[in-house]
């Protein structure tokens, strides 16, 4: 093999560590009767856009929440070691003219606090639905990326009856779904390997930023002890999926198109680009980016589809 060959293998191998790395260096309200808000929630306006945001007392956690819009509710859930905006910043304004988008941090990430336990996808999925239950939001429909595409799925499996439709951007549901480099990679995560907008990211808006490294190891430890979704809970999703990953995701097609097999009433597609690309997820985004690279109008079409 010459040198060149060997120099652009690595070359492309570690522009796909980057890229995945957004999810875990990754692969990563009220009731009538009961109030369920630890502070009241707040109209703040940021580049124009009017959204309210509040924190819930969710399953032992104060979880954020923003929601923008109006309309028929559509979840957004991050990747790993990511926020609201550093996967949906590019988005939610888009997403929010004919929604309403209701946006979460899950455990140890942004401005929601911690637990005393490790991270699971599982109890992610049950915190999004205690939340959405605070909120008396009965159904919606689901947009998860990266490791929130894994929650969006077990979101589906433990809690259909409040899924409508379902995006699932970039997600795991077996080992083999990513190159056998990736768990080797991942039994070494450090801290300063994470890329430098996750971490600029967190910092920007947590409360204590010393919970960027507990993030960290909560993400790395989650995706050393992943084990494969049973073939048997993903033939269970009945809710309209649309499968999305880039053509240069650390996700592998062959992985996605199992997915997409596995769940029958589902669509799949491949596009142009790394693991976030298609949604503007911020260690993607280059000099010059345009509202035109987003996958927004495939999604909403997808979203806006009629049952047959």
């Amino acid at each position: 093999m010459s040198d060149d060959t060997t120099g652009r293998k690595v070359t492309n191998m570690k522009q796909a560590i980057i890229c995945f790395a957004l999810t875990i260096f990754i692969l990563t309200s009220c009731n009538s009767k009961t109030e369920k808000r630890s502070n009241s929630m707040a109209t703040i306006s940021t580049d124009s856009l009017l959204f309210k945001s509040g924190y819930s007392e969710v399953n032992g956690l104060k979880m954020y929440y923003e929601i923008y819009g109006q309309g028929k509710p559509i979840v957004l859930i991050h990747g790993g070691g990511s926020t609201i905006q550093t996967s949906f910043g590019k988005i939610i304004p888009l997403l929010a003219k004919n929604r309403m988008v209701i946006a979460v941090e899950l455990q140890a990430h942004g401005r929601t606090s911690d637990r005393n336990s490790d991270l699971t996808f599982e109890q992610d999925a049950d915190d999004v639905a205690t939340l959405l239950k605070n909120l008396n939001i009965d159904k919606a429909d689901f947009f998860g990326f990266s490791n929130g595409g894994t929650t969006a799925l077990q979101m589906a499996i433990r809690h259909p009856e409040i899924v409508g439709r379902m995006i699932v951007g970039s997600a795991l549901a077996k080992r083999n779904g990513v190159p056998d480099w990736f768990w080797g990679f991942m039994s070494n995560a450090r801290l300063e390997n994470m890329p430098e907008q996750l971490k600029a990211g967190y910092k920007k808006i947590a409360a204590d930023t010393n919970g960027l490294q507990v993030m960290h190891d909560r993400d790395a430890k989650r995706m050393m002890n992943f084990r494969d979704i049973p073939d048997d809970q993903l033939k269970s999703i009945k809710a309209p999926t649309l499968i999305i990953i880039g053509d240069k995701d650390i996700i592998t097609p062959e992985h996605a198109i199992e997915l997409h097999r596995q769940i029958a009433n589902s669509e799949l597609a491949i596009l142009p680009g790394g693991h976030g690309t298609y949604i503007g997820e911020i260690t993607t985004v280059t000099a010059d980016f345009t509202e035109s690279d987003l996958a927004v109008p495939m999604i909403e079409k997808f979203l806006n589809k009629t049952v047959k």
